[in-house]
C-alpha cells in the first residue's frame, strides 16, 4: 500500500510544471519551487558562511531559474520572503502563497500539525514539540511532531524554526545541519518584534 501512495504522489507532482526561483538571503541562497497551483518546496542552500551572514543581504536580486513566466503564487512567495528578511513585521500582513506539496494536502497528521503551527504560532513566538502535539490534539505524539517538522517542505513560510524543546533549547533544524540558522531566525524574530 505504501508503494502505491508514493507512486500516486509522484504522478501528482509530475502533472505540475514546476519552476524554480533563487533569491539571496541572510541565510544563504533560498530556492523556491512551485507550479501555477502553489509552492512545492523551499530549500535553504547554506552557501553563505555564518560569519558573512548579515541583515543587509541583497534581497532584491532574484534569479528565475526557469525561463518561462513566474506564477503568481511563486511571486507571492518571493515577496513574502523579501518582507520577512527586510521588514519582518510587515510579512504577517501579506498573504501567504498557496501550498501545492503532497505533504500539505490531505488529512495526515503531518499536514495537520504543520497547519496548526502556521495558524497558531506567530512571529517572535516559540512553542515546544510537546505543546504543539497538544495543540494538534495528540499530546503523546511528541516524536511525530518532530517528524512533521523534518518533513516540512516549506520552511520559513511554515515556521518549523519556532518549535523548540521543552527545556528551552532550540533543537535540531534541517536534520541538525542548520542549527545555527534556527538560532539566527529566532534571534531575527525576537529582535524585530522588540523594534
Amino acid at each position: 500500500m505504501r508503494g502505491r501512495g508514493s507512486k500516486m504522489k509522484k504522478q501528482r507532482e509530475s502533472q505540475c510544471t514546476q519552476k524554480t526561483i533563487s533569491l539571496p538571503s541572510p541565510l544563504g541562497t533560498i530556492q523556491v519551487s512551485g507550479c501555477e497551483n502553489g509552492v512545492h518546496t523551499i530549500q535553504i542552500l547554506m552557501d553563505v558562511a555564518p560569519a558573512e551572514r548579515s541583515d543587509e543581504s541583497p534581497l532584491s536580486r532574484v534569479v528565475n531559474d526557469s525561463p518561462a513566466e513566474t506564477s503568481p503564487e511563486l511571486q507571492r512567495c518571493v515577496e513574502w520572503l523579501q518582507a520577512y528578511f527586510s521588514e519582518p513585521r510587515t510579512a504577517g500582513s501579506l498573504l501567504l502563497p498557496a501550498f501545492h506539496h503532497p505533504a500539505l494536502q490531505g488529512d495526515t497528521f503531518t499536514s495537520h500539525v504543520l497547519k496548526v503551527l502556521l495558524r497558531d504560532v506567530k512571529f517572535g513566538e516559540t512553542v515546544s514539540y510537546k505543546r504543539l502535539a497538544e495543540m494538534a490534539g495528540n499530546p503523546r505524539a511528541v516524536q511525530a511532531v518532530g517528524g512533521a517538522m523534518r518533513r516540512n517542505p516549506v520552511p520559513l513560510l511554515i515556521p518549523c524554526h519556532r518549535v523548540i524543546s521543552s527545556s528551552g533549547q532550540s533543537g535540531a533544524y534541517m536534520s541538525g545541519k542548520g542549527d545555527h540558522l534556527k538560532q539566527w531566525l529566532l534571534t531575527h524574530e525576537r529582535q524585530r518584534k522588540e523594534d
